[in-house]
């Protein structure tokens, strides 16, 4: 089994790079300082605007997808896609750009599982969608699609490397909501307005 740091060093800084950030300083604003504080899409929206919140979605989604995409294109190996996929991911989570404090990775894990499984992603958006639209909340929504991920990539007989990297996403992604499931708690989560 072959591991070239190349590659996980370079997904890593590719999954550092704070989209949400430069987007909201081109209004001048620092999604940091508004709402939540967090850096991804949701609250950009809040900050920048629909638009800058939809740019950011798709480069945080981007950060996932490209790394582990060529990578695997490349490569043909099943363990290296998978820890380059968990290198982009944490890139964004824990950005050496902004001190390791970053963001909590539902995009950028959603560009990842777009480059491994693209069947895998849909039915998974489709559960994250019925869930949004019968509680308007993006956090619960984004929960239960990362519960729902490794199931789905059972189900569809996927290698053994992406179910585990999922989970291991998943814990993480669970760690960084801690606040948001506080919220759910208590039933002062802020729901999303359509």
């Amino acid at each position: 089994m072959k591991i070239y740091p190349i590659y996980i060093v370079f997904a890593y800084l590719i999954g550092s790079i704070p989209i949400g950030i430069i987007l909201s300083k081109i209004k001048g604003k620092d999604p940091r300082e508004v709402g939540s504080g967090n850096i991804g899409a949701t609250n950009v929206m809040r900050t920048a605007g629909k638009f800058m919140g939809i740019l950011t979605l798709i480069g945080d989604a981007a950060k996932g997808f490209f790394p582990v995409f060529f990578v695997h294109l490349i490569e043909k190996d099943i363990f290296l896609t998978a820890f380059v996929g968990f290198a982009a991911f944490m890139g964004h989570l824990f950005p050496i750009y902004l001190k390791f404090k970053g963001g909590k990775g539902v995009a950028t894990a959603l560009g990842v599982y777009i480059a491994i499984s693209p069947l895998a992603i849909l039915i998974d958006i489709i559960i994250f969608v019925l869930v949004l639209l019968k509680w308007r909340y993006v956090s619960l929504g984004s929960l239960t699609a990362t519960c729902a991920m490794p199931v789905i990539l059972f189900f569809l007989k996927s290698p053994h490397e992406f179910i585990f990297l999922s989970i291991l996403i998943g814990i993480f992604i669970f760690f960084k909501h801690k606040d948001n499931i506080n919220r759910l708690k208590t039933g002062s989560e802020n729901r999303i307005k359509f």
